[in-house]
């Protein structure tokens, strides 16, 4: 059955790994599309393509630049006018989560770095790919967001802060553009990807088994995000967890987000431990 997605040029950004490389293999193998990635690690990205194999390797083309710096959407998207190349959608996938902390423990770096990637990324993405996304017949911006947008966790203020202004921007973009553009949210919980890296746990430690026990396998994350994008869901909530405190924040706002954070508390592993320590 023909899909909408078919045949699409498609921007995607973080595809070198976990739920970008994921989402653009799928494009690539079940909807014929065309996928341009972008990221920063070459390494990646060539593995990507050494797994994607001589079959669909031709359907794939990446960019390697940091997402969080404005000139270089306004590089890339020039290039584009000036190859010719018509996007037809774009997936803002790249984000990082910072360590766990109390906020006064995050330093200005830190705190510029989560809302510059998790969310003034996607601003400049789609600032400066609108216009060429809305002379496509079927345009589509897709945010992966994040259940941290839904309720907040202790140790979660900046990570949380950055995902809640994404949802706010995409909301909005959706009212905006009805009738003109698919847009979409995505928010998914904990997923197991390399974006633990940062917490500085190691793969047998306490906290990481923890993460693992609660986290969704990524490959299907991918696949119940997609099944989304294919059916044109306007928003998406995926993973246990991320259900539990969607509802939480509906029903308890206030106790919900409290109830987790004890949680935390008691579980008493490592990656917490900014967090809760006086």
């Amino acid at each position: 059955m023909a899909c909408w997605l078919d045949g699409k040029t498609v921007v995607v950004t973080g595809a070198s790994g976990g739920m970008g490389a994921g989402i653009a293999a799928t494009l690539i193998k079940k909807h014929g599309c065309t996928v341009i990635g972008v990221a920063r690690s070459e390494p990646k990205m060539l593995k990507f393509i050494d797994e994607l194999g001589p079959t669909y390797a031709s359907q794939f083309s990446y960019k390697l630049f940091d997402v969080s710096v404005k000139e270089n959407w306004e590089n890339f998207a020039q290039e584009l006018q000036d190859n010719g190349t018509k996007v037809d959608i774009l997936i803002n996938n790249a984000g990082i989560l910072p360590k766990f902390k109390r906020f006064d423990r995050y330093s200005y770096d830190e705190i510029e770095k989560a809302m510059n990637i998790n969310f003034y990324s996607c601003i400049y993405s789609t600032k400066t790919l609108l216009p060429m996304l809305l002379e496509s017949p079927t345009p589509g911006v897709i945010n992966i967001d994040s259940s941290a947008a839904l309720m907040t966790l202790a140790g979660t203020s900046m990570y949380s802060a950055s995902k809640a202004a994404l949802k706010g921007f995409t909301e909005a973009l959706r009212v905006e553009f009805q009738g003109k553009m698919y847009v979409s949210l995505v928010c998914p919980g904990f997923t197991k990807t390399d974006i633990f890296r940062d917490q500085g746990t190691e793969s047998n430690s306490k906290g990481q088994k923890v993460m693992d026990m609660i986290s969704t396998d990524c490959d299907l994350m991918v696949k119940m995000i997609m099944k989304g994008i294919e059916l044109k869901a306007p928003m998406q909530v995926h993973g246990l967890d991320a259900h539990a405190m969607s509802i939480c924040n509906r029903i308890a706002p206030v106790y919900g987000s409290k109830l987790f954070s004890a949680v935390m508390r008691m579980a008493n592993v490592d990656i917490f431990k900014e967090v809760f320590k006086d």
